[in-house]
């Protein structure tokens, strides 16, 4: 990797630091936006579900366009777009206002990741991708420690109005850098277009669908936990907006090194759907244990250990797809993936709202993620088999 990759790498990673303060301040701050907007659980639920709905919707036109006209321009876009409208978000007074912003600002945050994903792995050799790819959470996760050891006591002092507004200025400052010095991949040999006949070969892989399906259960997980974790400990086990801050703080500090030593692990192993199996067992327990738990120290052990393994298999999902599909197919797989990662996310942030405001508490919503986790397990020993399969023979 040349001084042109070395920068660009380092930019994409950036770029998904500052995405990340504003994108991670909805749930952390939730507790202040829902008082100030005068919502109840089941609202904030809808404010943070429209946002990813729109996002999902955008997955496969995202990794489409970055196969045809590369990855570079549009996660320029992406972030662009987002930050500046997330300023309107911290300006907007109304909750319907606040909903429509969010649903237009998830189908430009879509450009961030499918081809931010593509750039990345474009920029390493192929047998260390799914390392690669790993560093792109590891951007996420340094802005969410950013983020949580400062927007709290920010938006205490100041407001979450002008603490996100800042944030999103922060946004607009970081993408005119990354479009200034960020760089495609020369290729050596001219690529022939990725068509839309393509698309429907591509969906015939039964491979895709099954990784798709792990998406799902991959992003639920995920959100269900990062959205809601903030107002479950202010809410439901009475910390305070700054403690919570801290334990989000260490959640991220926990998930940013485990999503490389997942990739890692998988890349040495040369078996992904090992590595995904094993994390999604652990969380299936991880996540009954949550609400479950009566003290403190034991319920923040527990959030070590659903933060070490949420993460934990991200890069191996992603890889497979890419490894049996080919790479000129990279951004559309991705996206494709990625379009069932955000219904499980959109999903599971709409029910737990709810569940919370029906019943009062997360406890069903945490069981129903564990009931998740241990369907991905068995989603995990079809994909091994299907992907030893598909790698002993050619692709047709």
């Amino acid at each position: 990797m040349g001084r042109d990759g070395v920068i660009t790498v380092g930019l994409v990673v950036l770029c998904q630091v500052m995405h990340f303060l504003t994108f991670a301040a909805i749930p952390l701050l939730l507790p202040l936006i829902r008082e100030d907007l005068d919502i109840n659980f089941t609202q904030a639920g809808v404010l943070s579900a429209a946002g990813m709905l729109s996002y999902a919707l955008a997955q496969v036109p995202s990794g489409y366009l970055s196969d045809r006209f590369g990855p570079r321009r549009l996660l320029f876009i992406g972030l662009f777009g987002w930050s500046v409208l997330s300023l309107g978000f911290g300006l907007s007074h109304a909750f319907w206002l606040a909903l429509t912003i969010l649903c237009v600002a998830g189908a430009l945050r879509a450009l961030l990741f499918a081809p931010g994903l593509a750039l990345l792995a474009s920029w390493f050799p192929p047998q260390r991708r799914a390392t690669a790819m790993s560093l792109f959470l590891l951007g996420g996760a340094s802005g969410s420690i950013v983020l949580s050891l400062t927007g709290p006591l920010l938006a205490e002092r100041y407001g979450w109005r002008p603490t996100f507004i800042v944030f999103a200025i922060l946004g607009v400052g970081t993408a005119c850098l990354y479009g200034a010095f960020a760089r495609d991949r020369p290729r050596l040999h001219k690529r022939k277009p990725i068509s839309t006949s393509d698309l429907l070969e591509i969906a015939r892989f039964p491979i895709l669908w099954v990784c798709s399906w792990l998406q799902f259960v991959r992003f639920a997980v995920v959100m269900g936990f990062n959205f809601w974790l903030p107002s479950f400990l202010v809410a439901d086990r009475g910390f305070s907006l700054p403690a919570a801050g801290l334990v989000m703080a260490m959640s991220a500090a926990l998930s940013a090194p485990s999503n490389t030593l997942g990739a890692y692990v998988s890349d040495r192993l040369k078996n992904p759907p090992l590595v995904i199996g094993c994390a999604l067992a652990v969380l299936a327990c991880a996540a009954a244990l949550l609400p479950a738990v009566e003290s403190d120290p034991m319920l923040i052990a527990v959030v070590a250990v659903y933060s070490i393994f949420h993460g934990f298999y991200f890069g191996p999902l992603f890889l497979v797809p890419v490894e049996v599909l080919g790479s000129r197919v990279a951004g559309t797989t991705i996206g494709f993936s990625n379009l069932f990662a955000n219904i499980g996310g959109f999903v599971c942030v709409y029910a737990l709202g709810a569940i919370r405001d029906e019943a009062g508490s997360f406890i069903w919503g945490f069981v129903g993620i564990s009931a998740a986790c241990i369907v991905g397990v068995v989603l995990a020993v079809a994909l091994s088999r299907m992907r030893t399969r598909a790698l002993a023979r050619p692709l047709a």
